[in-house]
């Protein structure tokens, strides 16, 4: 009798040592819920990050900061532009004027040339030169004249030379007068004269530059060896005083 009770304790303490094992057992495997959550809660982080940092575009050397001025557009580096399209610095040439932009010499190329009778001084023609050209133009020392056919230019009165340079803006003026005659009887008779051919002098002296103006001379001109031209004066007055 006291065995079998013996062996029936036993047997439930064998049992409840069992019972007792299998549960330390069950709890060290990492297999329950929770850590079987937390085990994929992890990855899911990871891929959110990856996510995270694919959104986010990489700057390659050509966003905004590198092309634009901060508003989206590009900038410009480029020298501006003139009205005509090209760059600034460079020098354009029209009629009348000079490479380099230097001032130009007075020549029938850029200017116009007239011839009138005036009543006062008796016996002289008025010359006048205008600068049709687009920028300045100097007019050096006096025109060098020739009458219809003569072989010799019409002689020059050196006492009419002015201080300076006669320089013409566009459409300014400049004048020289003639004395057709000298002294009566102190030379060859008068002769009537049609054509004045107007040459230019150039900056050296004795030179002439450019193209020479013809002209038509008023009617009943009559001219001799004697007569003189002045100097290109700023001043009608200033021509006609000779």
């Amino acid at each position: 009798m006291r065995s079998n009770r013996i062996r029936t304790t036993v047997l439930a303490a064998t049992a409840l040592l069992a019972a007792l094992s299998l549960t330390a057992c069950n709890g060290d495997d990492g297999s329950t819920s929770d850590n079987g959550k937390a085990g994929a809660s992890a990855p899911a982080a990871d891929n959110a990050g990856k996510q995270d940092q694919s959104a986010a575009p990489e700057k390659d050397g050509t966003d905004a900061d590198a092309t634009t001025g901060g508003s989206g557009t590009t900038k410009n580096t480029a020298p501006p532009a003139d009205s005509d399209g090209k760059n600034s610095g460079g020098s354009t040439n029209k009629p009348g004027n000079t490479s380099n932009g230097k001032d130009a010499t007075c020549t029938g190329d850029n200017t116009k040339v007239t011839v009138t009778k005036v009543s006062r001084p008796v016996n002289h023609l008025l010359l006048t030169v205008t600068n049709a050209g687009s920028q300045l133009c100097n007019a050096y020392y006096a025109p060098k004249l020739r009458f219809d056919d003569a072989q010799a230019v019409f002689p020059i009165l050196d006492d009419s030379q002015p201080q300076a340079v006669v320089t013409l803006d566009p459409g300014q003026s400049a004048y020289a007068s003639i004395g057709l005659t000298g002294e009566p009887g102190s030379g060859p008779a008068p002769r009537k004269g049609t054509h004045l051919q107007v040459n230019f002098a150039g900056k050296n002296p004795g030179s002439t530059s450019g193209t020479a103006a013809e002209l038509s001379l008023p009617a009943n001109t009559s001219w001799d060896d004697n007569g003189f031209v002045t100097y290109w004066q700023t001043e009608m007055a200033d021509a006609l005083q000779y």
